[in-house]
């Protein structure tokens, strides 16, 4: 099993280059099945999760090519041959829920396994199965999987979600485009996405109005065609590789980088005291002088501050002077990371859903173990500033989704390796 090697070592200077979203290219590839057209994602992400989601794909019948060393998914759906998502498949990862609002919509019918994914939590389908039922199918739940019938379509619906949640936003706003008559989502997530997902549906035909709001209004089409659409800017990379000149020092520059994206977690940074700047080609990051200043950290659906940069934020405040409280508001079980940290010199108390950060002068290097996605490029960024040599093993969880870690932080000054074990 794979582990990375980090020795501390200052400074990072350079530029990073930031990839398609994970996020949003994993809720695009299901829409493929909406059509027997062609569809075509550019800027896609080279990531382990998105293998996962083409093998899925094809599985039901879909063709995939993965085209320019990964970064084009050519896409076609004309043959579903097979209307049952996996268990072996899709308990890998919680994104492949998202093919059951398309097959339901376009077959008639969708038999998918309960997901898997991340430790952080239950994190249930509860709301994307009420948005099914509420667009008139029938659903029945047997031996670990969902059984959706709706033989005669499904009909356009009010569905008022009783929480924010991004899954089900997407999965009803897939379905719906196909629903006969209009659906209105009501506390629907606003992620950015949400956004692209809706936008390129658009391009292949869907009538949708009120992305990036928490209402979303979508008239049912008869059919959808083919399009090409690319792939939003991975925000949560490009918080996550913001954060290392903030941790190490030094000043780098993320190309695609967008201040609307990540406005929330910019504010902390700045109140921490690390310099965000816009250039021509995305932002450039330094921090303004000495440590950096605790800060207070809530996490809360877009436009607040993201769940998923809330590990990699904690290892920024590891080393901040005074004291941060970070609260977890999205997921429960989150902290992980922190019993990690705590092995490299942190002082970190958890109780719930909150942790308290004592920043200290200098983490020292360890050996330590990744627990989730978030969690294992959190233990790395903390290493890039810790005394001495830290080894971060199961980084299997790390190539979900970051790509080329070593490659993007090597290029900046980072001492870091790949170890084959």
């Amino acid at each position: 099993m794979d582990s990375i090697l980090v020795r501390g070592n200052g400074p990072l200077n350079g530029v990073i280059p930031i990839a398609g979203a994970k996020n949003a290219c994993l809720t695009l590839m299901p829409a493929t099945l909406l059509s027997e057209g062609p569809l075509t994602l550019t800027n896609a992400p080279r990531l382990s999760d998105i293998r996962t989601m083409t093998t899925l794909l094809q599985s039901l019948g879909a063709e995939v090519s993965s085209l320019q060393d990964g970064k084009v998914l050519a896409m076609s759906s004309h043959n579903l041959s097979n209307l049952t998502a996996d268990y072996d498949i899709v308990r890998k990862m919680r994104a492949s829920f998202l093919v059951l609002g398309p097959m339901l919509a376009r077959a008639g019918q969708a038999v998918v396994s309960l997901p898997g994914g991340c430790a952080i939590g239950a994190r249930p389908v509860d709301l994307h199965l009420m948005a099914m039922e509420a667009l008139g199918a029938d659903l029945e739940l047997r031996e670990g999987y969902v059984h959706a019938k709706a033989p005669k379509g499904l009909t356009g619906a009010v569905i008022e979600f009783p929480f924010v949640s991004v899954g089900a936003t997407e999965n009803a706003v897939m379905a719906a485009t196909l629903a006969k008559g209009t659906t209105v989502l009501r506390r629907a997530a606003r992620e950015p996405e949400i956004v692209d997902l809706v936008r390129c549906l658009r391009k292949m035909g869907a009538q949708i109005e009120g992305e990036g709001t928490d209402t979303i209004t979508i008239e049912g089409v008869d059919r959808l065609t083919g399009a090409t659409h690319p792939v939003v800017t991975d925000r949560i990379e490009l918080g996550t590789y913001m954060l290392a000149p903030a941790i190490c020092g030094g000043e780098v520059e993320f190309l695609g980088g967008r201040i609307d994206l990540v406005s929330a977690f910019c504010e902390k940074l700045d109140a921490a005291g690390v310099s965000v700047e816009e250039t021509e080609r995305g932002l450039k990051v330094k921090r303004r002088n000495g440590r950096v200043s605790a800060v207070d950290v809530v996490t809360e659906p877009f436009p607040g501050f993201p769940t998923d940069l809330q590990a990699q934020m904690m290892a920024l405040l590891c080393t901040a002077e005074g004291v941060s409280v970070l609260e977890e508001k999205i997921f429960e079980n989150r902290f992980m990371h922190a019993p990690e940290l705590l092995r490299m010199g942190a002082r970190i108390e958890v109780h719930g859903g909150q942790a308290t950060v004592t920043g200290v002068e200098k983490l020292r290097g360890a050996r330590v173990m990744a627990t989730d996605l978030r969690a294992s490029v959190s233990l790395i960024l903390a290493a890039l500033a810790a005394e001495g040599e830290t080894v971060v093993s199961r980084v299997y969880h790390l190539d979900r989704g970051y790509e080329r870690v070593e490659e993007k932080l090597g290029a900046c000054g980072a001492l870091i390796e790949r170890v084959s074990g």
